[in-house]
């Protein structure tokens, strides 16, 4: 097991939270407009970035956010080189700046979402601590998954799926230059991700321990190693975009209301959840793993679940 129990249970636990929140906020960002003609057309409201972007075919829409994807990296990996670390951390910061005030838009005023969003980024990016961290992740996700969800059907997001997990597996078991950018990210005190660290004895890293024992002071060395357990954006992105557009699928397409279509999608979280579950159990002690294959199992199988409930 990669992890231990306990961490690995955290960790899947916010993983759960993430895509839920996510899923309940696009249900009640998105608007359904009556029956025209026997079809019901799914309406996207304007967030604080403006209008949702127009396009007339999204079954290649895919291909935009790959090129997004392949071109961030690419920037990261130069910022890496360049060793310009100020860049990334206020690129990052302005990318959580947007996302949570997306996010946030869904149930306040704009202006109080940007106010919060501020604050957050900030905190976040300048003042980091486990829980703040983690906590804006969940909105960070939720605001990717509305901006792209305009564009996305069921038909691209799983061919994204596909296109993602074989990039992902290239990059981590071939070129390894994720794993570079995992540690990057990791050292910089600046990453995407979920990420709990958590100490391990017997390792190397000395801890001082005093005992007091009537006059004398006693120093102790205990011997402790800082680990942490991560899971990056895109393994908790895609999924999520993944989920939402398959709700979407369920109230065009199958026509069911939005109430059932937002539980049926939840299975996929389950499933995908699952099957991130059983990666860390399998995995080894630091080694990395590419997630996207499991995770995009994971919806797939989530997805075949919650077609055959619809035929029932």
């Amino acid at each position: 097991m990669k992890h231990s129990m306990k961490i690995t249970s955290v960790l899947i636990i916010l993983f759960i939270m993430t895509q839920l929140v996510g899923l309940v906020t696009v249900n009640k960002h998105i608007e359904v407009s009556e029956p025209v003609n026997g079809s019901v057309i799914i309406i996207h409201p304007a967030t604080v970035l403006g209008e949702p972007p127009v396009v007339e075919n999204k079954s290649s829409s895919f291909i935009y956010i790959l090129l997004g994807v392949l071109i961030g990296t690419a920037l990261l990996m130069l910022f890496i080189k360049l060793k310009v670390n100020k860049v990334w951390k206020y690129w990052f910061l302005l990318s959580v700046f947007v996302t949570i005030s997306v996010a946030l838009g869904v149930y306040v005023n704009k202006w109080i979402a940007i106010g919060i969003a501020a604050i957050l980024a900030v905190w976040k990016v300048f003042k980091p601590n486990v829980l703040v961290h983690n906590f804006t992740e969940i909105f960070i996700y939720t605001g990717i998954a509305i901006i792209f969800l305009p564009i996305l059907n069921l038909i691209s997001a799983t061919i994204l799926l596909i296109l993602i997990s074989i990039y992902d597996m290239y990059a981590v078991w071939k070129s390894k230059h994720m794993v570079k950018l995992a540690k990057f990210q990791t050292q910089s005190k600046v990453f995407a991700g979920l990420f709990i660290p958590y100490a391990q004895e017997g390792k190397k890293t000395n801890m001082k321990i005093a005992h007091k024992s009537q006059s004398e002071t006693k120093e102790k060395t205990k011997t402790v190693k800082v680990k942490s357990a991560i899971l990056g954006g895109g393994d908790i992105a895609f999924p999520l975009i993944f989920s939402a557009t398959v709700m979407e699928f369920l109230i065009i397409d199958i026509g069911i209301v939005k109430s059932t279509a937002l539980l049926l999608s939840g299975i996929i979280s389950i499933t995908t959840a699952a099957a991130l579950a059983f990666l860390f159990w399998a995995a080894k002690e630091d080694k990395f793993y590419p997630a996207m294959p499991f995770v995009s199992g994971g919806c797939f199988v989530g997805f075949g679940i919650v077609y055959l409930l619809t035929l029932l």
